[in-house]
């Protein structure tokens, strides 16, 4: 009898860690079958305040090019309004981020303005919400990979951190999947037939941040240095 209670308590034990490892936070990956994981704290690879490098032009259309050169990071940049980033723009901010996973949604707890990006896996688009600064998010596994498709812009925010514009009819489709354990990646394709003569595409690189949490962010007073009218 005592041998048969040795053998069962170590094989609980046995099966305590095992479920530990798997549900953890930041596990490399679900179970062979499950749903992938993606949770954790990630922090940017890189900052890129310029979605398109110096010395390359973006496919403007006249009207997007018009509005790019009265972009003025010390005027008019909507976050001096302590406005949201949008997207893709809050996915390149260096702060960290925190994903979560919960049924019928992925969460993404952004700590530049503490904003919560919802990722719908259960619903289509909605068009009873009106335009939005993130838009309206939904989301499918693709094998191991988030496909995240977003429309209901408003065309107040900027597409990155030096005043790339889009218009209200941009479609934002975001490829996110995790390399290895220790490493994230969203490749994005932006889609704007107003603002840009045809897709672009763009990517970020994350690392996971054991033992990180995300902080409290204020935006103080940056509202009376933002003039755009």
């Amino acid at each position: 009898m005592q041998k048969r209670l040795k053998a069962f308590t170590l094989s609980a034990a046995v099966l305590i860690f095992v479920s530990s490892v798997l549900l953890a936070p930041g596990a490399a990956s679900a179970p062979a079958g499950g749903t992938p994981d993606l949770t954790g704290v990630w922090m940017i690879d890189q900052f890129h305040p310029a979605l398109f490098p110096k010395g390359t032009t973006p496919p403007f259309t006249s009207w997007a090019e018009e509005r790019f050169k009265k972009a003025d990071t010390k005027v008019n940049d909507p976050n001096l309004a302590c406005l949201p980033h949008g997207i893709p723009r809050v996915m390149y901010v260096p702060l960290p981020m925190e994903i979560f996973q919960v049924p019928g949604k992925i969460l993404i707890y952004i700590e530049a303005g503490n904003q919560v990006r919802q990722i719908h896996l259960d619903r289509g688009h909605r068009d009873d919400i009106g335009l939005t600064y993130n838009g309206d998010s939904i989301g499918k596994w693709d094998g191991d990979t988030l496909v995240v498709d977003t429309v209901g812009f408003n065309d107040i925010t900027w597409l990155d951190h030096a005043g790339l514009p889009h218009s209200e009819d941009l479609h934002v489709v975001e490829r996110i999947h995790r390399v290895d354990r220790d490493t994230l990646v969203d490749d994005f394709t932006i889609e704007d037939p107003k603002a840009y003569t045809k897709p672009w595409k763009a990517s970020q690189t994350y690392h996971l941040k054991p033992g990180w949490e995300i902080a409290e962010y204020v935006c103080d007073n940056n509202k009376y240095v933002y003039h755009e009218k």
